[in-house]
């Protein structure tokens, strides 16, 4: 069975913005299109759907909504294969169960529900959280959306060694024939030893020299597997999360693995993932690290979209 490219609509302008960029995706990865919206009409009417009666407004609203963004999908990607379901559940569990069975799952940054001043609607923080499959948060200017830049903006981790995120970046790139942007950030420690072996020369120098090898370490596999990619690699000195939301300014999409650390809703990755849904001037792709194989449980072989 091949897995859907699955969007989140609720009548929104963002979340048909969403659509939009959900349908180019699909079709860039030769994937199918799944539009999902959520209604709970049923539980507050108190009823059990009669298919002789008219049906309710509100159930007819939901079908409207998933209707008509099927067809803006199909309108702008003719020949993709679309289909839409209404699920009776709030958002964030109909897009965390449809994330189940996805290669990918797109949602707005906002969407009719968000307060006013909120920079990130709690669903798509939510499900960017929990979700097992990568999340797509789409944001940012036209030029972003309309993918103007030529260019995939990845950020390297500690942790991204032949990362998912890594693999996904390189795929995003491959698709868009866009260049791929690697960055990992370096800082100096603010208690340094100037008498340390190692930082003999320019201030920085060895800082910097090692975060260009861990950089190609991370990169190493996956450069092997798609020789093709136009690739750069940068390592600029400063944070990772100031870095990563200003450089965003001038890509089509930020990647950015994550870990998740459960807890308290909102914080359940580092601050640079957080930063980046909240701030980042284009997409922002969230892919969950694996976790570590065990006699017990062997990791999996990851779906490419």
């Amino acid at each position: 069975m091949e897995l859907p490219v699955v969007v989140g609509v609720d009548g929104s302008d963002a979340s048909l913005t969403a659509v939009d960029w959900a349908a180019d995706e699909a079709v860039r990865h030769g994937r199918p299109l799944r539009v999902v919206h959520a209604s709970l009409w049923e539980r507050y009417e108190g009823v059990e759907p009669d298919p002789a009666a008219d049906r309710p407004a509100e159930q007819l609203l939901a079908e409207t909504i998933a209707a008509a963004a099927a067809e803006r999908a199909g309108q702008r990607a003719p020949g993709l294969a679309v289909t839409a379901d209404v699920a009776a559940t709030d958002a964030a569990t109909a897009l965390l169960d449809a994330a189940q069975e996805a290669v990918l799952l797109v949602v707005a940054d906002r969407g009719r529900g968000a307060v006013a001043g909120l920079l990130l609607g709690s669903v798509s923080l939510l499900v960017a959280a929990r979700a097992h499959c990568p999340v797509v948060v789409v944001r940012g200017d036209r030029q972003a959306l309309d993918g103007e830049h030529g260019r995939v903006l990845l950020g390297i981790g500690d942790h991204d060694v032949d990362s998912p995120a890594v693999r996904f970046a390189f795929r995003a790139a491959a698709v868009r024939d866009a260049e791929l942007d690697a960055v990992r950030t370096w800082r100096r420690p603010l208690h340094e030893p100037a008498d340390h072996p190692l930082l003999a020369g320019a201030p920085g120098t060895y800082h910097a020299q090692r975060a260009g090898e861990l950089l190609d370490e991370a990169l190493a596999a996956a450069v092997r597997d798609r020789p093709g990619v136009r690739l750069r690699r940068s390592t600029p000195e400063g944070t990772a999360r100031r870095t990563m939301t200003a450089w965003s300014a001038a890509a089509d999409l930020l990647v950015l693995g994550a870990r998740r650390r459960g807890g308290v809703f909102g914080r359940e990755f580092g601050g640079v993932v957080h930063r980046a849904l909240h701030h980042a001037v284009c997409p922002v792709a969230v892919v969950p690290q694996r976790r570590p194989a065990t006699a017990e449980a062997p990791e999996e072989p990851e779906e490419e979209p």
